[in-house]
């Protein structure tokens, strides 16, 4: 009974410690320090009238000294759409996949029955021309994620101010990992063990939620729902191995300062940060550096 106790502990200490390698990312990109130094208006500045992931959201934001967090799809097309959303029916009113449209069928769809339309994201790169941080979400869907990761990079190769990328999706932080090294990458996580995913496998939500891809994609960042990041699998990646953290989406002022104190680079809604806010995460994250 003892030999099989020490064969146990044994094997479950080798587990904990191949889970601990498989958490590693890759620490110190330089332009991490730029993108500490901002607070991130989700989906844009939206709200009273305005709304998600809009032109008009995205401007407010920009006036106001924010970076903006937003969303991405590959259209029909091959051109780059701006919803949250695959199906549209929530924000334009439309029972019919992004996905499935052109670049020139954006400009048919209201946003939340006002004036904006569905944003094309050269627009965004436009309108932002290096002005403030983007953090952009890839937004895969069924086998797309190389084309996707391929076509936003493609445009991005040109575009000269700061930005980093994001996905749920493991394939698309690969994607970027192998083709595009260069440039800052992150992984989107939270507790997808207790939520409702849309039939997704038990041990394919266990995987994303302890980020045990992280030993294949190598991201600089991790991005967790904010009330899921007292996890072990975030102190691993975080402390022993130092990876950035983002946490969204903060709703609350006291929310705000928690995760700023605690070093998250904070994405945020319905609420209005000093625009300044930001900078004080790098002093949080790393004590005696000036922000």
């Amino acid at each position: 009974m003892i030999k099989l106790l020490i064969i146990l502990a044994i094997a479950a200490a080798i587990l904990f410690v191949l889970y601990i390698l498989a958490l590693r990312g890759r620490k110190n990109h330089p332009g991490l320090e730029t993108l500490r130094k901002w607070s991130y208006a989700h989906r844009g500045l939206h709200g009273n009238g305005v709304p998600e992931n809009s032109m008009a959201a995205f401007r407010l934001a920009l006036e106001a000294g924010y970076g903006i967090e937003l969303d991405v799809h590959l259209l029909k097309d091959g051109g780059l759409g701006v919803m949250h959303d695959s199906n549209m029916k929530r924000t334009a009113g439309v029972d019919r996949k992004l996905e499935d449209l052109t670049t020139e069928e954006l400009t048919r769809f209201r946003l939340e029955s006002t004036e904006e339309t569905i944003p094309d994201f050269h627009d965004v790169l436009k309108l932002f021309n290096g002005k403030a941080p983007l953090i952009i979400e890839l937004k895969s869907d069924g086998n797309n994620a190389a084309q996707l990761s391929k076509t936003v990079c493609e445009l991005l190769d040109t575009y000269k101010g700061p930005y980093c990328l994001e996905s749920f999706d493991p394939r698309c932080v690969l994607w970027i990992k192998k083709h595009r090294p260069e440039m800052i990458r992150g992984q989107l996580a939270e507790n997808f063990v207790i939520r409702d995913t849309d039939g997704v496998p038990f041990i394919l939500r266990w995987v994303m939620t302890k980020q045990v891809a992280n030993f294949i994609t190598k991201p600089d960042f991790i991005a967790y729902r904010f009330e899921d990041r007292v996890r072990l699998g975030n102190r691993i990646c975080r402390n022993f191995w130092g990876l950035q953290g983002v946490s969204w989406t903060i709703k609350t002022k006291e929310n705000y300062d928690t995760a700023v104190k605690e070093g998250w680079i904070p994405i945020f809604e319905g609420i209005r940060p000093s625009a300044d806010a930001g900078s004080h995460l790098v002093a949080a994250a790393f004590p005696g550096k000036e922000p």
